[in-house]
């Protein structure tokens, strides 16, 4: 199974998109930016369809990567990259709260 990602950003709002190959939905982590450097993280949503497929994990590793690449941190509203992260201690880093 292949998932690629799309961004869009419209002002301060934006949103990571995850496209799983062979499917017609899609997954999305919703935010919202506070600074050039600094975004809240506050929607996972992953539709019935792609449920057990992984998208929502690979949501969460994928802004972690996105984060670093490009030197903002995130502040987990949303409850399911806030799971992930505490999961996920190493992410401290680009997690605040962490």
């Amino acid at each position: 199974m292949t998932i690629r990602f799309s961004h869009e950003e419209s002002g301060s709002k934006g949103r990571y998109v995850a496209h799983v190959e062979g499917q017609a939905d899609s997954g999305e982590m919703t935010y919202s930016r506070l600074s050039a450097n600094r975004i809240i993280v506050d929607h996972t949503g992953v539709p019935d369809s792609l449920r057990g497929m992984g998208v929502g994990s690979a949501l969460a590793h994928h802004i972690v990567a996105e984060a670093r690449a490009k030197g903002f941190t995130i502040v987990p509203l949303c409850p399911f990259l806030k799971a992930q992260a505490d999961r996920h201690p190493d992410w401290a880093d680009v997690i605040e709260g962490l």
